[in-house]
C-alpha cells in the first residue's frame, strides 16, 4: 500500500487564485521527488458541526475556506527521503529550491494553523482517472478497534463504488504530530488511545456524489455492516472540489 501525507488548511477565500498559483508551483517539488500524486481540494460543501468540524479543526475565520489535500507516495521511505531533502534546503537557504522560497512563492494562508500528518494506506480501491469531486473524512478510531475498522472499510468500499464513487481510500495514522495551535488530534478530539484515520472518496463530479448520498440513506447494505467502531459524533466530513491535481 502507498503512504499518504494529509493536510487541512484554512485559506482566505479571496486568495483562491493565489493558492492555486502557489500550489501549481510548489506541489511540483514532491512530484519531482517521486511522489505519485498531489491533490488540493477547495471546500465546497463543508459541514458545520456541534462537536467537531473542518472549520474548528483549523480555526477558520468567516472569510476563509477550508482545503482538504494530500500527497501520495509509493512508500514511507520515499516520503521520508523527500522530507529530509526539504529540511536540508531549509537549513541551507542558499541551496534551496526556489519553488519553496517563501519570498518567491509566498504561502497565501496561515501555515501555523495548517494541520498535517503521515498515514499508511490500509485500503485503496477503484481508480482516480477523472476525479471531479471529493468527500473527505477525518476520524478518531480506538486503537483496539483497528481490525474492526478495517473490516468495516472493506465492507463499505464496494457499496460506495456501486453507488457511483470511482475510488475509496482509507489511511491509518502513522506519523501524526501534535501541534501548538492546531492538529489532527484536536480536530476530532482524539484521546491518547485513539488513532487518526484520514480518508476520502472520489467521484466523477458533484452530481454523482449527491446522488450517491441520497441512495446511501436507504441502502440496507450499510446497516448490515453493523455498529461503527468509532464515535461518529466526532467524525468530520465534507465535500471538496479539486483545484490542483498533479500526477507523476
Amino acid at each position: 500500500m502507498s503512504y499518504i501525507d494529509g493536510f487541512v488548511i484554512a485559506c482566505p477565500t479571496a486568495n483562491k487564485d493565489k493558492f492555486i498559483t502557489h500550489a501549481q508551483l510548489g506541489d511540483t517539488v514532491p512530484i519531482d521527488l517521486d511522489a505519485r500524486r498531489v491533490v488540493e481540494c477547495w471546500g465546497d460543501d463543508v459541514k458545520r458541526g456541534e462537536t467537531t468540524d473542518f472549520f474548528m479543526a483549523v480555526k477558520a475565520e468567516e472569510d476563509e475556506t477550508v482545503l482538504f489535500s494530500w500527497i501520495e507516495w509509493p512508500d514511507k521511505a520515499m516520503r521520508d527521503a523527500c522530507f529530509a531533502q526539504m529540511t536540508a534546503w531549509m537549513e541551507n537557504p542558499e541551496r534551496a529550491d526556489p519553488r519553496l522560497d517563501p519570498e518567491k512563492n509566498p504561502m497565501p494562508y496561515d501555515g501555523k494553523r495548517m494541520i498535517f500528518g503521515g498515514f499508511e494506506a490500509i485500503l485503496d480501491t477503484g481508480t482516480s482517472a477523472a476525479t471531479g469531486y471529493i468527500d473527505g473524512f477525518v476520524i478518531a478510531v480506538p486503537n483496539d478497534k483497528e481490525a474492526a475498522y478495517r473490516k468495516m472499510a472493506e465492507g463499505s468500499a464496494p457499496i460506495f463504488l456501486d453507488l457511483g464513487a470511482t475510488r475509496v481510500v482509507e489511511c491509518w495514522g502513522n506519523d501524526v504530530p501534535k501541534g501548538e495551535v492546531t492538529d489532527f488530534q484536536r480536530a476530532v478530539k482524539a484521546s491518547e488511545d485513539e488513532t487518526i484515520v484520514f480518508s476520502w472518496i472520489e467521484y466523477p463530479d458533484k452530481a454523482a456524489r449527491d446522488k450517491a448520498g441520497e441512495l446511501m440513506m436507504s441502502d440496507p447494505r450499510f446497516a448490515a455492516l453493523g455498529e461503527m467502531p468509532f464515535d461518529g459524533k466526532r467524525m468530520i466530513y465534507s465535500g471538496f472540489a479539486p483545484i490542483v491535481d498533479l500526477r507523476k
